[in-house]
């Protein structure tokens, strides 16, 4: 019998999941995706009201409007945070307003379309996805898991029926660690081929300009990528001194195949980048590389007004975030407003530093937050404790769990997987608590952090099996015996 504690990729417990079977439990779980999807986009309906946790939608229609009728990306009236009518804006993701711009021309202004679509497309690609990593790192039984529990997930199927960027940064943000694994899978010599290697740097760059489009934050996160990668692909044999062990990592790093492979994904994403780096030029008369919301962000997000003690959104009976905006600097631009605010947001932190470490340990509270609350609405108590709140347990325990098996050979871990997914969420946490922190915007952890939900219910399934064996052997021992004796 196997020991429950050693839990490896391809367990006796599952031999039952045969390649056939695991791709049906797929599409039944794709089905119910969209359907789920499908819901929520019927749900929300053929109007942009204001719903919560996507207001943003509003936002995003008007823009889209706006450009569909030939006025550019702009608005008719004053719009948040501070962009005046007919002035234009680089405030908002361009690649999702072009989304939401081209179903309008092709089906008029139908937003139930646009959210109809997005939920076939998430629908399928989101869970297909948690599969491919799941499967990659933690084993078929874990990833089937995880493609499940992305499925049912509240938050995921709300925010897919919405007209905001979520779910489709969700996607592009699992296809570039999916890649990056890819990448790494392909690098040894008996492995892959040099078509196929250049075929998933330019898919590389195709996904992360994707995700850079639709959130620059994403960029942050992109150099520990290609710092996984480097040390992925410049691993020497095992048992090297450790002088050619250094040596042969910047060989083979220098290598031109793997500067060429980084290039190559580089020079797609700054050519997603950089046209529009040049549009915000001829709109503001100054560089802005991509859009403007750094500084609003920073600024607001590290006001004296909160003390050491931050506010996920400030209450209705007190300042609007608007009044907060300093007078004087009301008559620039949106983007040099942007880059003003970025200073004085900095300045928040030179002038007291200490303060800044205090509130940003407060924005844990609003981060991690699971639990109901009396000034939140029921849709948004119910989507907090049924989703994180719920699989939050699991969450925790597999990531526990793949942590403290990480260095053991047999535990049928993707080890160097398990490493980016880690370095991925303490990252992507890590830069929200020092600047700007809303439920919303730990959704991208969220979708990682099933994966090892999916390895934490795998495990306790073994060990709930491996309990019950011995059971079941002693009770069919026992019959026999009766059997003999009778």
């Amino acid at each position: 019998m196997l020991n429950s504690a050693t839990v490896t990729r391809d367990q006796p417990h599952f031999g039952w999941l045969t390649a056939s079977r695991a791709r049906t439990a797929l599409w039944l779980i794709i089905v119910a995706s969209v359907a789920l999807r499908l819901f929520s986009a019927l749900y929300q309906g053929n109007s942009v009201g204001v719903l919560p946790g996507i207001y943003d939608q509003v936002s995003y229609d008007g823009l889209a409007r706006r450009l569909v009728q030939g006025f550019g990306f702009s608005f008719a009236e004053g719009h948040w945070p501070a962009t005046r009518a007919n002035e234009p804006t680089a405030h908002w993701s361009y690649l999702y307003t072009i989304y939401l711009a081209g179903v309008y021309l092709l089906s008029g202004f139908q937003p139930l379309i646009a959210r109809v679509l997005q939920a076939v497309i998430v629908g399928i690609l989101h869970p297909w996805l948690a599969w491919r990593l799941g499967k990659r790192i933690f084993g078929p039984a874990a990833g089937l898991l995880a493609a499940a529990f992305s499925a049912i997930y509240i938050y995921f199927f709300y925010y897919t029926g919405a007209l905001i960027t979520e779910s489709f940064y969700i996607v592009s943000l699992l296809w570039s660690l999916d890649i990056c694994l890819r990448i790494a899978a392909s690098s040894g010599p008996a492995t892959g081929t040099r078509s196929l290697r250049w075929r998933l740097w330019v898919e590389l760059g195709v996904a992360i300009a994707v995700a850079t489009l639709l959130r620059q934050l994403f960029l942050l996160v992109t150099p520990l990528l290609f710092l996984w990668l480097w040390w992925m692909l410049s691993r020497p044999a095992a048992r090297m001194p450790a002088a050619e062990v250094r040596r042969t990592r910047l060989a083979r790093f220098l290598g031109t195949r793997t500067l060429a492979g980084f290039f190559v994904t580089i020079a797609i994403v700054a050519a997603a980048i950089v046209p529009w780096t040049v549009r915000n030029y001829l709109a503001f008369g100054m560089l802005v590389p991509l859009n403007t919301n750094a500084g609003y962000v920073f600024y607001w997000a590290n006001h004296p007004i909160y003390g050491t003690e931050f506010i996920g959104i400030l209450p209705a009976d007190g300042p609007s975030y608007a009044d907060l905006l300093p007078p004087e600097l009301l008559d620039m631009n949106e983007a040099a407003l942007d880059q003003a605010l970025l200073r004085r947001g900095l300045g928040f932190v030179a002038d007291d530093p200490g303060r800044y470490v205090l509130l940003s340990i407060s924005r844990a509270r609003e981060y991690f937050k699971f639990w109901p609350s009396s000034d939140s609405s029921t849709i948004s108590n119910l989507s907090r404790v049924g989703s994180f709140g719920l699989f939050l347990p699991f969450m925790l325990f597999g990531v526990i769990l793949a942590v403290m098996r990480i260095r053991r050979r047999d535990s049928g871990l993707n080890r160097s997987g398990v490493v980016l997914l880690v370095i991925f969420m303490v990252a992507y946490t890590a830069m929200h608590l020092l600047t700007w922190t809303l439920i919303r915007y730990r959704l991208p952890v969220d979708a990682v952090l099933l994966l090892f939900a999916g390895y934490g219910v795998t495990d306790l399934a073994v060990r709930v099996y491996a309990r019950r064996e011995p059971a079941s052997a002693a009770r069919h021992e026992a019959l026999s015996s009766s059997g003999r004796q009778g």
